[in-house]
């Protein structure tokens, strides 16, 4: 029998609160006993851990910290993966948190090295706790940080579902603290006989929990007779600037991809005071746009018009990012940012694989046994599908609206700073407390429907 994960991002959604209120809880209120649990081996006094070389932010829970961080450094990872399999004129568009936290809950059930994988991929074994149980915990009070409406005008959610095969006893364990902790309750369908009909189940969960932003995640022949459980986690985000941009400055311009053709792209523009700065010897411009409320920010990281953005993919870490963010300033700038929808679906299996999520993947090797009751070891994971959709436009992300577009030149003050990103560029949306990347991603060509 083999499992199923759907990661479906796109920009937002309804949760419902049935348990107690887990934001307030504390540890001893939240038993989490898995079958097997995993601790870190204790690490020679020489060796750094990089966790520990940052002061954590006040009014933030230390192992929640830990926890954004190894997230974030699981994002940037993945994403080298993916730039490496894509072309450089290919835009790219994933929601990493909402992946850790799928494997987070599959953890749940799992052993042995299957188990050890998991923690070493998602970096969750950097948690100073470093026992794989209390990882859950940790989980449950950041997703309570960053899963909130946010002064009204921004909103970031996230929804979790189980679809089980009703033919098979589901580890009461499992289940209940898939529940509690991320509100993922079991739906049991007729896998084997019905799968036409479940995929279509489970497709419409998705596209209701995203606005309907995502259809289709679960192409046809993803659910067969050998099909036990599908994890679904759905991520959606909806943003208003905080500084919008007028309509009626948004013009047509000429945007460069990296194959060396050009196209023309309804561009917005203003200026204003927001944070950047120009790092890594003035190879890379970095500006922050904060969304209403400013918990949520998109951070944009544009090459210089001589440097190709693979070379700043290749040399990008979390420890760079970070570099880059701590460089802002308050600065008066001029901005010139396409207007952007990006749409993108592919199957993490093989990216996984790569970066050594290997044995869960295979029949002979995969240790689930603390996810169906009893405990056999027949369970493993066939594939993993993602999709993600993001709108951006004067509003913000995700906004509806059209644009009159009227070619014409622009001239401005020579002494201001101008972010022109008429070219390849990464950006990350991120909770500031917490820093936590909920989506990431490059705009290579703009102009793609």
């Amino acid at each position: 029998m083999h499992l199923l994960f759907l990661f479906s991002l796109s920009i937002w959604g309804v949760i419902a609160h049935k348990h107690p209120d887990i934001c307030t809880a504390k540890p001893k209120d939240i038993p989490v006993n898995p079958m097997c649990i995993y601790r870190k081996p204790v690490k020679k006094v020489q060796e750094a851990d990089w966790t520990e070389q940052e002061k954590t932010p006040e009014s933030t829970n230390p192992r929640v910290w830990e926890l954004s961080k190894a997230n974030s450094k699981f994002a940037m990872e993945l994403y080298k993966i993916l730039a490496d399999s894509k072309s450089d004129t290919e835009n790219i568009l994933i929601a990493p948190l909402g992946i850790s936290q799928a494997f987070s809950m599959t953890k749940l059930g799992a052993c042995d090295n299957t188990l050890k994988e998991i923690m070493e991929v998602f970096y969750f074994d950097s948690v100073s706790a470093k026992a794989s149980d209390q990882i859950h915990f940790f989980f449950a009070k950041l997703n309570c940080r960053l899963y909130r409406k946010v002064n009204g005008s921004a909103e970031l959610v996230s929804a979790n579902k189980l679809f089980g095969e009703k033919s098979l006893t589901f580890n009461e364990t499992f289940q209940t603290i898939s529940e509690i902790v991320y509100r993922a309750k079991l739906q049991p369908l007729n896998f084997k006989e019905k799968a036409e009909e479940s995929r279509n189940i489970i497709n419409a969960w998705v596209a209701n929990k995203t606005e309907n932003r995502i259809k289709d995640i679960l192409p046809k022949g993803a659910i067969t007779d050998l099909t036990s459980l599908i994890l679904v986690n759905a991520i959606y985000f909806k943003g208003q600037w905080k500084s919008m941009f007028d309509d009626d400055n948004t013009k047509l311009e000429i945007f460069h991809k990296a194959d060396g053709q050009t196209c023309a792209t309804a561009t917005m523009y203003q200026e204003s005071i927001f944070r950047y700065a120009s790092v890594l010897n003035d190879q890379v411009q970095v500006l922050e746009l904060p969304y209403k409320g400013e918990a949520i920010t998109m951070l944009l990281v544009l090459p210089q018009v001589n440097v190709a953005l693979s070379q700043v993919e290749q040399n990008l870490t979390i420890d760079v990012l970070q570099t880059m963010m701590e460089s802002m300033r308050e600065t008066t700038i001029s901005i010139h940012m396409p207007k952007y929808e990006i749409e993108d679906s592919f199957s993490l299996k093989e990216k996984l694989q790569q970066i050594g999520l290997v044995d869960i993947f295979n029949p002979e090797t995969a240790k689930l046994p603390g996810i169906v009751e009893g405990g056999s070891g027949v369970l493993y994971v066939s594939d993993v599908y993602h999709k993600t959709q993001m709108t951006v436009n004067e509003e913000g992300s995700e906004a509806s609206g059209s644009t009159a577009v009227v070619i014409s030149g622009r001239s401005f003050p020579v002494h201001r700073k101008v972010f022109k990103a008429n070219r390849p560029f990464l950006f990350c949306i991120r909770e500031v407390t917490s820093n936590t990347i909920v989506f990431m991603g490059r705009v290579s060509d703009p102009c793609s429907e």
